[in-house]
């Protein structure tokens, strides 16, 4: 091994162990909880550590081996050698024939963060090595039996038909804290805990306020041995190229070592498969499910009875107030660099996101992805009105998006307005589809519109060719169309709030905060540049329409 890092991954002793062998009975251990529980992987002689310091090479969780008079010659030449000990990464050091005049050079030692061992009276080098090579030999005995051990349960559990959830609970089990299996983006897809350790795993500032794992700021594989980062490991679930999300433990009470992680990544090739499993089955249901909303949407569903039995077959509830909801990823799959195989992953992905955010709220309620978007079929109350239900959707969007995190694809979203009978799918599955579209050219990427807040951009989407919009802006606000000049934007947000307001100059003065002379003096400059709007409703209404489209992006 050339590197602490490489060091690292060798299954080592933990300290605690190498202070309770018969050689350190009746030592002085000056040493914290969380250094008690770093491995050991190897001894060294402090003759032969000193060497490693000036050649550069790492001494990563070894314990150093010194007798106390040359440890003490060599701190009284060199002060720094402690430091460059704790740099270099020992684990600990064990120091024989200590006396009591060693005060000057443990202060040292002390503040240099190492670990030490005070061995009084006879206690040899020799000895100690030769106990510490028994103990960690007996220990990665032992880990290579947990390996198996976890391995023979879990495959066994997976075999036997278990879910993921059975699995956590087995590695609950085995580190006597919690376990869970999330997605890539951090959504909890199964997890178990033993006496409260999961309710803790979940308060702890690693999850957002929605229950997402925050998975951006965790690190996979071994972690440094200290802070509260130390009592939880995180390990991938990986199935050939295809990463299928994390398989996370916990544990309040001791600190997750190396052997841990160890532990963790056999679980996950287990996981792996169970993840596969789940996904297969999950396939052919969901291709039933898509078909059945497919023909639910286009009104293909047969009767009212028909669709909703055929619905509850599925697990879905739709006799009764629902809202269609359409979430469009913002990203045009057709014309991507992406390859065909991460594009199917991220829309996966994306489905899935929202399957989950809604199941939280209502279980029973329909979620499915078709191509670049994601079909819900939400339920509300018979008195919601549309801030309510804007509020409803807003919030699982929240979600879905995770706050921002996880490298997730921006989407839009629409929403039809209320309908109270399966008959009515077809109508607001299309009133959804024209609010998720025309609200990104309205509003950009990203957009959350209900259909009843399109207003005469209904009307607009509908022309086929936007050539014709863009030359309708052009000949109706001539050089107000464009953004040549600074001053155009600010003339048109004057004319759009004086036609908004009806042509109260007053009221637009006010909301512009204008002086009444300084607004009179833009609407004249308006006049020769557009004609007498002020006077004449056809230009007015004409205006008023070209701004609108002004407004929509993509044209």
């Amino acid at each position: 091994m050339t590197s602490s890092r490489a060091d690292a991954a060798v299954s080592g002793v933990p300290l605690s162990t190498v202070t309770e062998l018969p050689a350190a009975r009746g030592a002085v251990v000056v040493a914290s909880s969380g250094q008690l529980q770093a491995p050991v992987v190897r001894t060294v002689a402090l003759v032969d550590a000193l060497d490693h310091l000036e050649t550069g090479e790492p001494l990563g969780h070894r314990l150093v081996i010194a007798p106390a008079d040359a440890l003490g010659d060599a701190l009284s030449t060199r002060p720094e050698v402690a430091e460059r000990l704790a740099g270099a990464g020992v684990a600990a050091l064990a120091v024989t024939g200590v006396s009591s005049e060693e005060a000057s050079w443990r202060d040292v030692v002390e503040q240099a963060g190492i670990p030490l061992l005070l061995l009084p009276g006879p206690t040899s080098s020799e000895q100690l090595n030769t106990e510490v090579l028994g103990a960690m030999l007996d220990y990665q005995t032992s880990v290579l039996d947990r390996l198996e051990e976890v391995h023979r349960v879990l495959v066994q559990i997976v075999l036997a038909g278990g879910s993921l959830e059975d699995l956590c609970e087995q590695l609950a089990g085995f580190f006597d804290g919690a376990a869970m299996v999330t997605t890539t983006d951090g959504r909890v897809l199964a997890s178990a805990g033993v006496h409260g350790e999961l309710e803790h795993a979940l308060s702890l500032d690693c999850f957002d306020r929605t229950g997402r794992l925050i998975t951006e700021n965790e690190p996979v594989g071994i972690r440094a041995l200290r802070g509260p980062e130390a009592h939880r490991a995180a390990v991938r679930i990986v199935a050939g190229a295809l990463d299928h999300g994390l398989l996370v433990a916990f544990c309040s009470h001791r600190m997750l070592t190396g052997d841990d992680v160890r532990v963790l990544e056999r679980a996950a090739t287990v996981a792996a498969l169970a993840v596969t499993k789940e996904q297969a089955v999950s396939a052919v249901e969901s291709k039933y499910r898509a078909e059945f909303l497919r023909d639910a949407l286009a009104g293909r569903a047969g009767s009212v009875e028909e669709a909703i039995a055929h619905a509850r077959s599925l697990g879905w509830d739709i006799d009764r107030p629902m809202v269609v909801v359409v979430a469009e990823t913002d990203e045009d799959d057709a014309h991507t660099t992406r390859s065909p195989e991460e594009v199917r992953s991220l829309q996966h992905r994306f489905a899935r996101a929202w399957t989950h955010a809604v199941a939280v709220r209502d279980p029973g309620c329909p979620v499915m992805g078709f191509s670049q978007e994601v079909v819900t079929l939400l339920p509300v109350t018979d008195t919601a009105d549309t801030d309510k239900i804007m509020r409803t959707v807003s919030d699982v969007a929240r979600v879905v998006r995770g706050d921002g995190g996880g490298g997730r694809r921006t989407f839009s979203t629409g929403v039809s307005r209320p309908i109270t009978s399966v008959a009515q799918l077809p109508q607001a599955y299309d009133e959804a589809l024209n609010a998720v579209t025309v609200g990104r050219q309205m509003h950009g990427d990203g957009a959350l519109t209900h259909f009843d807040g399109l207003g005469i951009f209904r009307l607009l989407a509908l022309i086929p060719d936007s050539k014709h919009l863009r030359r309708f802006v052009e000949e109706s606000l001539g050089e107000l169309a464009t953004d040549d000049s600074p001053e155009n934007a600010d003339l048109r947000q004057t004319l759009s709030i004086l036609i908004d307001t009806n042509m109260n100059v007053a009221e637009t003065a006010r909301l512009l905060f204008f002086h009444y002379n300084t607004l009179r003096y833009r609407i004249v400059k308006l006049e020769k540049m557009l004609g007498p709007f002020t006077t004449d409703p056809q230009l007015r209404l004409t205006l008023a329409l070209a701004l609108k489209v002004h407004q929509m992006r993509g044209i």
